[in-house]
């Protein structure tokens, strides 16, 4: 797969660096964190019934990410594992996920609307929204509120562009390094009016570190807000194309520290290619003093297609959908500080999926593979959701939080090609389905002084299957067998801001009910059951001289509740294990030094705990330790310099070990030593 890089995008725009936090004490104003995710509206983190994590602006220009990775990772409870090229699996508390489990259990949204519709999802899907260029990101540590339905059960992302600035900004930002990377950001703002706009684009590029890999990616994104009196209109359109060669799994015990080896790419020819657009516009109008309606339609396209160089077939696949749906939301202030939201959110989603297996029929492991297609098929969806959220104010520092939120889903499914078995490939005659989960939540936060609160939470989190459970079956599975899962969460928590100092702790135990995966003999498991617990700490402070610390820490355990027999042993499930891919351990710590105004250096350390990659905990990966620099300098009033160095002791590693049905270890390995440094012009 070959594809020339366009010339450039670009467009451009300015750094917009928050502010530093004051000091506080016991007559200090409240924290002056805000999150926006919890109910689609600024709220202050100390009122918030639950965990939420903000990195904002100024860590986004800090951190500079390559991928949405290397900035999330580091967040409490958060493990996404990198892949080739954009290739990723997402763990929020939770292990690495991937198939329908993957695709369903972590929300990911776009200033509050999700980048694909429900049943439809991406493993990979971080790479549809501009991180990069984001103007915050928020997230969520399980089950979210009622106002979020079906795939926020272990967590959600919500990327949050930037808003127009108050004067003319442009800027652009261009950033070369190792291995071929390229990376061009631009973006331009301006206001019109009582309308302001502000369009972000990338293009970015990589010749690959490892051989017979590349990418191609370019994003955009345009903001445009206006306000007259009590209405304002909020409208995003956005888009991205990627056009990748992707570098495949090595195999064998340890191959990540063969370096000739970790530096092969054992399918040269495995590759995705993707598209996406989406649009919304929210329009919120005073209907009194204490009565505001929100109205929120959008809609969205992807195609993607890719090899499947994970499977013995290297098939493709080809998928795409269009979706079309509404929010809607009444937001009602009550005397006393009480408040309520009324919702009611649909959506329809019209997709598609073809599997065709080029290879000649062959037999491996005792299954047939034949030649053609394996799956063309298309179902029509449709999601309804009405929801109530409240808020009471029961003593004066004492604020509690009650909702549900009711959601069916509807699927209706067209089989284009021959029903029946074929070789190890089921294809089901055309059938409809529907899903009802119901997701409650009430919580509690106290506010013991102006700088310090604490809060305990009850919430469930739900998924109704994804398109892929319900209807790309191997021959030995079950039509039908697929339920929507569950997730029943506690959680205490407490957050404070003392004398600058920023902490943000929490507990959570979790179980999750008709946990679905194929499991390694064809099976289908659709009544599996986990438990999830573990405890997360958030810190940053200032220092003397300039420096700074932050970080974040975890200590978590994932493991089966039930038992399962496979006839592969390391495959089988026995109650107690802990489930694959799911280290005990994550931590984050970074030390800066402000050695200029506007100038900062800053070292990370990343670590990885051991984890097991077999559901009978027989094989493992051994964790690994990690360093980073970086360094962001002004050098004028309109010229800056930023640079890293990631993994900086050049260790070698594997961003994801895994195992094969049949035992055998393999490996995504990280990169090596990789300097990247570049220019920002602001003008």
């Amino acid at each position: 797969m070959q594809r020339d890089r366009p010339i450039g995008m670009l467009i451009i725009g300015a750094f917009a660096l928050l502010g530093s936090a004051a000091r506080a004490d016991e007559t200090a104003p409240p924290i002056s964190g805000i999150v926006i995710t919890a109910t689609r509206q600024q709220r202050s983190l100390l009122e918030l019934a639950g965990n939420a994590s903000v990195v904002d602006r100024q860590r986004i220009a800090e951190a500079m990410p390559q991928r949405p990775a290397e900035l999330l990772n580091q967040l409490p409870g958060v493990n996404i594992e990198q892949g080739g090229g954009e290739e990723e699996i997402t763990a929020i508390r939770s292990p690495d996920l991937n198939g329908g489990a993957g695709q369903g259990s972590f929300l990911l949204l776009e200033d509050g609307v999700p980048l694909r519709a429900a049943g439809f999802g991406n493993v990979n899907g971080l790479y549809e929204a501009n991180v990069e260029q984001a103007g915050s990101v928020e997230v969520v540590r399980g089950p979210s509120s009622a106002l979020y339905g079906s795939n926020a059960v272990h967590g959600l992302i919500n990327v949050i562009p930037r808003d127009p600035a108050s004067d003319p900004q442009q800027s652009l930002d261009v950033t070369g390094g190792s291995y071929g990377y390229f990376q061009a950001m631009g973006s331009i703002s301006d206001r019109l009016g009582d309308s302001g706009l502000r369009v972000s684009a990338e293009d970015h590029h990589e010749g690959g570190w490892r051989d017979d890999t590349r990418l191609d990616e370019q994003k955009f994104v345009l903001h445009d807000l206006w306000q007259d009196g009590g209405d304002s209109l909020t409208t995003t359109l956005s888009g991205q194309d990627l056009n990748q060669q992707t570098g495949a799994y090595i195999m064998g015990k340890d191959a990540y520290l063969n370096r000739a080896l970790a530096k092969t790419n054992p399918i040269p020819t495995a590759y995705r290619k993707a598209d996406s657009i989406r649009g919304m516009t929210r329009w919120q109008h005073d209907l009194s003093d204490s009565l505001q309606l929100s109205v929120t339609p959008y809609a969205r396209f992807t195609a993607m297609n890719f090899s499947m160089f994970f499977l013995p077939t290297d098939a493709t696949q080809w998928n795409t959908h269009y979706s079309a749906g509404v929010q809607n939301a009444l937001y009602k202030s009550l005397p006393g500080g009480h408040r309520l939201i009324l919702g009611l959110d649909a959506e329809y989603t019209d997709g598609w999926y073809t599997e065709l297996q080029s290879k000649p029929t062959f037999r491996q492991g005792g299954n047939l593979y034949p030649v053609g297609l394996h799956y063309d098929f298309n179902v029509g969806a449709e999601v309804v959701a009405p929801y109530l959220h409240s808020e009471w104010q029961v003593l004066e520092h004492t604020r509690a939080t009650a909702g549900i939120r009711l959601e069916q889903s509807f699927y209706d499914y067209s089989n284009d090609i021959g029903s029946g078995i074929f070789g190890l490939y089921q294809r089901p005659p055309d059938r409809s389905d529907n899903f009802t989960t119901l997701t409650p939540k009430l919580g509690v936060v106290q506010q013991w002084m102006p700088w310090l609160s604490s809060y305990a939470d009850l919430a469930r989190g739900a998924r109704a299957p994804q398109v892929t459970d319900l209807y790309e079956l191997q021959n030995k599975q079950g039509v039908g067998q697929v339920k929507a899962e569950t997730l029943d969460s506690a959680e205490i928590g407490s957050r404070g801001d003392f004398d600058g100092v920023q902490f943000d702790s929490a507990a959570y135990w979790m179980v999750k009910n008709h946990y679905f995966y194929r499991a390694a003999n064809g099976d289908n498991v659709p009544n599996g059951k986990t438990e999830h617990k573990g405890v997360e700490l958030e810190v940053t402070a200032p220092l003397a001289f300039g420096l700074d610390i932050g970080g974040g820490g975890t200590y978590a355990v994932h493991s089966y509740a039930f038992n399962y027999h496979d006839s592969t042993l390391i495959n089988t499930v026995v109650k107690g294990t802990s489930m694959p891919n799911a280290p005990h351990t994550l931590a984050n710590a970074r030390l800066g030094w402000k050695f200029l105004p506007q100038s900062r250096a800053e070292l990370e350390w990343v670590h990885i705990g051991s984890y097991f990659t077999d559901n009978a905990n027989t094989h493992s990966y051994g964790g690994h330790e990690l360093f980073n620099f970086r360094l962001t300098a002004k050098l004028t009033d309109r010229l800056s310099l930023h640079a890293k160095v990631m993994n900086l002791a050049d260790r070698a590693y594997a961003d994801r070990a895994s195992i094969t049905t049949t035992g055998i270890d393999e490996y995504f390995p990280g990169a090596p030593r990789t300097f990247l440094a570049g220019l920002a012009a602001n003008f």
